[in-house]
C-alpha cells in the first residue's frame, strides 16, 4: 500500500511511519514541524525515516486545504492514518485557537482529499478525553462520549462526527482511534514521563496533582503502533441498528467504526513514579498538588471491540515500557 501518514515528525506518527516502510509500503509523511515543543526532536524522528527509498516528505500545514488538497493529488495514497493534532489539555486552556485550526480544519482537509481522490479508509487519532465525564469504567466505545471536559477533547469528538458525516454523505470508510496515555520513547516532552524524567536529573521537584490520587491506562507506543496497523487492515462497514439509539461504536448509515487502544491495565501514579525512580536510581522530590481543571482521577480502557475485530492484545507492560523510556532518554540526551 501507499499511506498517508500525518504527524510524521509526531511521536506517534513517526512509529507508525517507520513500521510501514519496515513492513514494504509505501510512504508520504506530511508534517508541518509546529514549534509547540522542540523542532529538534521532531527533525530527529523525521530523519529515522529518510534512509527509505519508498519515503516521501511533505513539510504542509494541515490548516492549508489547497496545500493538503495538492499532496493527494501528487502522491494519491491508497490509505490514510491521520494523527496530526494540536495535543496537549493543557495548552488549549491558554491557546483553543490552535485546536480549530489543527483539529477541525485540520481534519476536514484530510476528509476532503480522502472524498476526492477515493481513499480506501481513513483511520484517525481520537483520545481517551471524549469520555470526559463518563464515571462508568473501563471506557466502552458503546458509551456515549457526549460531555468532554476540556476544549481539546471537544475537537476531537468533533472529529469524529465530521468523519461519521463523511462516511454517511460520501460512503468514506473512516475508524476513530481513541488512545490512552501513550509513553514510550521518542515521546513527546510535555508529557508526563518526559517532564517527570527531566526534572528528577536536574534535582527539581516534580509536580504530582490530584496528590498522588490518580490512576491512568498508561500504553506502550509499540501497542499502539500494532492497533493502529490492525485497525487500518479493518475497512468498516456500515452496521444496521434496529433500535431507537445507534451504537456510538458504529453507524447503521455509513462505514464508520471506533476503536479504543490501550493497556486495558490501569496503573496507580504513584505506581508510574516508582518505576521511573528505580530506572534512573533516583527519588523523586514530589510537588504535591490539587486536580488541575479538566482532568479526571482515572482512565481505564475496554479494548475489547478493537481484540475482537482483530486480535488485537497490548503485550507490554509499564514496567518494560518506562525502563525502555529511561533507556532511550539517557542514550538521546547524554544524560
Amino acid at each position: 500500500m501507499k499511506v498517508l501518514v500525518t504527524g510524521s515528525a509526531g511521536f506517534i506518527g513517526n512509529h507508525v511511519a517507520l513500521r510501514l516502510l519496515s513492513e514494504g509500503h509505501a510512504v508520504v509523511g506530511l508534517d508541518n514541524f509546529t514549534p509547540y515543543y522542540d523542532v529538534s526532536l521532531k527533525e530527529a524522528r523525521a530523519a529515522r525515516l529518510t534512509p527509505f527509498e519508498a519515503y516521501a516528505e511533505e513539510r504542509v500545514d494541515l490548516a492549508d486545504e489547497a496545500a493538503v488538497r495538492a499532496v493527494f493529488d501528487r502522491h494519491r495514497p491508497d490509505r490514510v492514518v491521520h494523527l496530526a493534532a494540536q495535543a496537549g489539555v493543557r495548552y488549549s486552556l491558554e491557546n483553543p485557537r490552535a485546536y480549530v485550526d489543527s483539529n477541525l480544519i485540520g481534519t476536514f482537509s484530510i476528509l476532503e482529499g480522502c472524498r476526492a481522490t477515493g481513499v480506501e479508509h481513513l483511520v484517525f487519532a481520537s483520545t481517551s478525553s471524549v469520555y470526559g465525564a463518563n464515571k462508568e469504567q473501563p471506557f466502552s466505545e458503546h458509551q456515549p462520549a457526549d460531555h468532554p471536559l476540556t476544549f481539546y477533547a471537544a475537537t476531537k469528538r468533533a472529529t469524529e462526527m465530521m468523519a461519521h458525516s463523511y462516511a454517511n454523505i460520501f460512503d468514506l470508510p473512516c475508524t476513530a482511534l481513541r488512545f490512552f496515555t501513550v509513553y514510550g520513547p521518542w515521546g513527546r516532552p510535555d508529557m508526563a514521563l518526559f517532564l517527570f524524567t527531566e526534572a528528577m536529573l536536574k534535582g527539581d521537584p516534580i509536580k504530582v496533582f490530584n496528590h498522588g490520587d490518580m490512576v491512568r491506562d498508561f500504553t506502550y507506543i509499540d501497542d499502539i503502533v500494532d492497533g493502529i496497523l490492525k485497525a487500518l487492515g479493518q475497512i468498516p462497514t456500515a452496521v444496521p441498528n434496529d433500535t431507537p439509539i445507534p451504537d456510538p461504536a458504529t453507524s447503521p448509515v455509513g462505514p464508520f467504526q471506533v476503536f479504543n487502544i490501550g493497556n486495558a491495565t490501569p496503573v496507580k501514579l504513584m505506581r508510574y513514579i516508582e518505576l521511573l525512580e528505580e530506572s534512573l536510581g533516583i527519588e523523586a522530590k514530589k510537588d504535591m498538588l490539587p486536580m488541575q481543571l479538566g482532568d479526571v482521577p482515572g482512565t481505564w480502557a475496554d479494548v475489547s471491540v478493537l481484540s475482537n475485530a482483530t486480535g488485537y492484545a497490548p503485550q507490554t507492560p509499564v514496567e518494560v515500557g518506562v525502563r525502555n523510556f529511561v533507556a532511550w532518554y539517557r542514550d538521546f540526551y547524554g544524560k
